[in-house]
């Protein structure tokens, strides 16, 4: 019986895997902030276009103890920065993750991000029908925003 068992078992992983999808969603121009000795966060940004409606609904990273889904907005005077539980995405409509807007915050870092190296991200998704999706990246580090993050109306 205990053959049996772990028979079905390693079947139903070796299933389960060859059908696993990957995220329906593309990721572009994704950078995060490099951060000094005793920083402990920092922001990565980029592009989401899904192919289909999606909610990002997590973030994760090997570099940082927490990392979260971010909004800044303006409450009368002051910015605000919260974490959110999800980020709608509509199909075919490029989503925009950049300073001073929605962003992803890695926090409470195991290491200062360092300019020139990479950082792996994992995002989560949920899709319509309530499966989840991972889209696995190594993000660069840079020092300072790409030119066209820095100026987005520039042409």
């Amino acid at each position: 019986m205990h053959r049996k068992t772990l028979a079905a078992f390693l079947f139903a992983s070796l299933f389960s895997s060859a059908f696993a999808q990957p995220a329906p969603v593309t990721a572009e121009g994704a950078w995060a902030r490099a951060s000094v000795p005793g920083q402990k966060a920092s922001g990565a940004f980029m592009r989401l276009t899904a192919k289909e409606p999606l909610s990002l609904v997590a973030v994760a990273s090997p570099a940082a103890g927490v990392a979260e889904v971010h909004e800044m907005k303006m409450d009368g005077n002051v910015m605000r920065m919260r974490a959110i539980a999800a980020l709608d995405l509509a199909a075919g409509k490029p989503f925009e993750l950049k300073p001073g807007g929605h962003h992803l915050m890695l926090m409470d870092l195991k290491a200062p991000l360092e300019a020139g190296r990479k950082v792996p991200v994992t995002l989560t998704f949920r899709t319509a029908r309530g499966e989840t999706r991972k889209l696995e990246l190594e993000v660069p580090v840079l020092a300072k925003a790409p030119e066209a993050a820095a100026h987005p109306h520039k042409h």
